[in-house]
């Protein structure tokens, strides 16, 4: 059975800023015409949001494990068909992404890495987490940012897993911004 994570993570910019970190990093770098993957999209669905607010100058993906978070994006694409035109959400594990169903990332963000893999996901063949981050990268050209949240329970091992990229010639550590580690591939 896929492992899903059964909770609704609604905008606490005290508990978890890394979304409006990102939204706040994007206005910083002027970011437009950006293709985005975003890895937990929260029920708040801010990153979406905010780029339809600006008018729309990026086009996000997101990936959500959470049945409610999905549903609370369908009905923000119901009630606000425009977001759909830049903003869309994918249902499912991140641990089993197929890089031929993803666009040229020219952003990535994966906050969550290293929260959410368990043993259940042996079971369905479910990538490691250097290999989802490898996944990304594949899609991604030169140049491209990934970003990674300081403040995430699990941000120790995932740090280990983009320095040891970063050793292997395939990141360079890019500095930061607030709660964020950003990386871009080289």
């Amino acid at each position: 059975m896929l492992q899903i994570w059964d909770v609704n993570w609604q905008l606490d910019e005290s508990q978890c800023p890394c979304d409006v970190h990102f939204t706040e990093w994007l206005r910083a770098t002027g970011s437009r015409g950006a293709t985005i993957f975003h890895f937990g999209t929260g029920g708040h669905h801010h990153v979406g949001l905010d780029n339809l607010a600006r008018g729309a100058p990026n086009s996000v993906l997101g990936i959500t494990a959470s049945p409610q978070e999905f549903d609370a994006f369908v009905k923000l694409a119901i009630d606000h068909p425009e977001l759909s035109r830049s903003y869309q959400v994918l249902f499912g594990d991140i641990y089993l992404l197929n890089p031929r169903l993803l666009p040229t990332l020219s952003v990535a963000t994966v906050f969550h890495l290293c929260e959410f893999r368990g043993e259940s996901q042996d079971s369905y063949g479910a990538l490691t987490d250097r290999e989802v981050v490898e996944t990304l990268l594949g899609v991604m050209p030169v140049g491209a940012s990934l970003l990674l949240y300081a403040g995430s329970f699990a941000y120790d091992k995932a740090a280990v897993i983009a320095e040891a990229l970063a050793a292997a010639g395939m990141l360079k550590p890019a500095g930061s911004y607030k709660s964020l580690r950003i990386y871009t591939k080289a």
